[in-house]
């Protein structure tokens, strides 16, 4: 696929990190103009350092208006990977209102507004587009202290079905990855105790949590046209998990 991309202007969010800024150097490599928008100014400012030509636009995505205004800003996009994500675990009986509106906003309302921009210019502009959305096993299964992130999941899969629907008819796929526990540096830390660790692994029929370039072959094959028939799908990538 070298330099599949050439000519095209794909947007990430979340990406200076984890999955994000492994799908966006796989873009950059594959021949795309990339944009990694997230509110980590250094690490954007980090990713921009080694990548010179790599475009960064630094912005809190819970702010609807200032996102909507930054993103408007950016031009037009032949695709999207919405990798944005917001998780603090708590338990039911637990779970506060703060962490659960953080988490809604980040993980389904920033994801609503950015798409709206991002596919209205597909459509202006008569763009064949492919938008990604992360989503997790976690909104197919539940997962304990997850409470919020689980949920917020799977009003992500369910937009994601509804986005397919009505943005199918003008040539712009959507479909979500649903990943397993992936050996981002944040996973690394998350999952350093084995007992915990093993409590997971022992749910996953590989025997193994997936690495970032695993989930990024998905957002790479998931945005390109050889999965030009694949519409309001949301593809494991789990090691099996789901399938226990």
């Amino acid at each position: 696929m070298a330099k599949y991309f050439e000519n095209k202007r794909i947007l990430v969010t979340g990406g200076c990190s984890g999955i994000g800024r492994g799908t966006v150097i796989e873009l950059w490599r594959l021949g795309a103009t990339v944009v990694a928008i997230s509110h980590q100014e250094e690490n954007l400012q980090k990713l921009k350092n080694e990548y010179p030509s790599i475009e960064i636009a630094c912005v809190d995505l819970r702010d609807w208006d200032t996102t909507r205004e930054i993103v408007e800003s950016l031009g037009i996009f032949h695709g999207l990977v919405n990798c944005a994500g917001f998780i603090q675990n708590q338990p039911v009986l637990d779970c506060s209102p703060d962490i659960f509106d953080q988490t809604m906003q980040v993980n389904v309302r920033a994801i609503v507004n950015i798409s709206q921009i991002v596919a209205r210019k597909m459509i202006d502009n008569k763009i064949n587009g492919s938008i990604v959305n992360i989503s997790s096993q976690g909104s197919k299964a539940a997962l304990k202290d997850h409470l919020a992130y689980c949920t917020s999941k799977g009003a992500l899969d369910a937009m994601t079905r509804v986005m397919a629907l009505e943005l199918g008819p003008h040539g712009i796929r959507v479909n979500t990855i649903n990943p397993t526990v992936i050996m981002t540096d944040l996973g690394r830390r998350a999952w350093a105790d084995p007992e915990k660790a093993q409590t997971m692994l022992s749910k996953i029929p590989l025997g193994r949590f997936g690495e970032v370039q695993e989930a990024v072959n998905a957002i790479v094959f998931l945005l390109s046209d050889k999965s030009s028939m694949i519409n309001g799908v949301h593809l494991p990538v789990d090691g099996g998990f789901l399938a226990t």
